[in-house]
């Protein structure tokens, strides 16, 4: 497979956050993604916990954007 990085280089922001959630969502429903190394397994099962524990700590998707947003 052959792709001109400089061309994905120039795309704005948001069509690279676009394009890599994409990608995110493609590989996270191949069947390779179930296939979790047994610490990310185990992470995974800390953070559910913790959440569980104590649900305030959690934040919705838009706090999560205005986060990344104040990344800029």
């Amino acid at each position: 497979m052959s792709f001109d990085l400089s061309e994905l280089k120039k795309l704005s922001r948001e069509e690279k956050l676009r394009l890599f959630e994409a990608l995110h969502d493609d590989l996270a429903n191949s069947p390779e993604a179930s296939q979790l190394s047994e610490d990310a397994l185990k992470e995974s099962l800390r953070r559910r916990d913790e959440m569980i524990a104590d649900p305030s700590i959690a934040i919705d998707e838009d706090e999560l954007w205005r986060r990344v947003d104040e990344k800029k």
